[in-house]
């Protein structure tokens, strides 16, 4: 799950990037936030997998591959602020 949370954060990263050509830092921050939203609705349903789940094992992996997500959603934040500095 670390490698998907991983490449999740690249491809969305990238993406960022490639927003260069937008004319308005504004719409790079608002994609990333909705890129970033998406990923962190995703880290909450795998959050209630894990409730869920009988293995505490399988538990722990969600869990941990939750918070993987969670932390790559604030990549993507990061990137899109520091990318609309950038354009202003």
């Amino acid at each position: 799950m670390k490698k998907f949370a991983f490449v999740l954060a690249a491809a969305g990263l990238m993406s960022v990037a490639a927003c260069s050509k937008s004319p308005e830092a504004a719409a790079v921050e608002n994609n990333a936030d909705m890129l970033a939203d998406n990923m962190e609705m995703q880290a909450d349903n795998m959050d209630a997998m894990a409730d869920n789940a009988s293995n505490g094992m399988a538990a722990a992996t969600l869990e941990n591959a939750a918070d993987n997500l969670n932390a790559a959603a604030d990549n993507v934040r990061d990137a899109a602020d520091e990318k609309a500095d950038n354009m202003k």
